[in-house]
């Protein structure tokens, strides 16, 4: 190969990764409408009960960066809503999980709603108000009038 085609490979391959790069970092902490699937507490490993009115389950692993701070965030956001829980959900201890819900990085979040129907999903840290927003949602939505 030479040098020229060489250089003009990897110059290509540097704008193709940092392309990549900027619109994984765009998405991540965005929520995503969730697939409506709903949810038992076994289908997560025997975790607490889930909420009344909501569901903030967070998936994470001892290694993660990022899920200290997401669990202070979801436990936070749950504490200002009445009837509306955090659930962590370890994948180290139940990998089985991450393969069901096809959890490919962590912090991944849930938002369930009454029903324990999967309402959006949020890959990386989530976006406090992305989070909120949702969750203001899901909570108009099932509110007893």
């Amino acid at each position: 190969m030479s040098p020229l085609l060489a250089l003009l490979v990897l110059v290509v391959l540097v704008a193709l990764t940092t392309a990549v790069g900027v619109v994984l970092r765009a998405r991540a902490g965005r929520a995503v409408a969730g697939s409506a699937e709903r949810i038992a507490p076994a289908d997560l490993g025997g975790v607490a009960p889930f909420g009344t009115r909501a569901t903030l389950v967070q998936f994470s692993t001892p290694t993660c960066a990022q899920c200290p701070g997401t669990a202070r965030l979801l436990r936070g956001v749950a504490g200002r809503h009445e009837g509306v829980e955090h659930l962590e959900v370890d994948l180290a201890r139940h990998p089985e999980v991450a393969d069901r819900f096809g959890v490919l990085q962590t912090p991944t979040t849930l938002l369930l709603d009454a029903g324990h129907r999967v309402r959006a999903r949020i890959g990386g840290a989530p976006r406090p108000e992305a989070l909120e927003t949702e969750l203001e949602t899901v909570l108009g939505g099932s509110r007893v009038h």
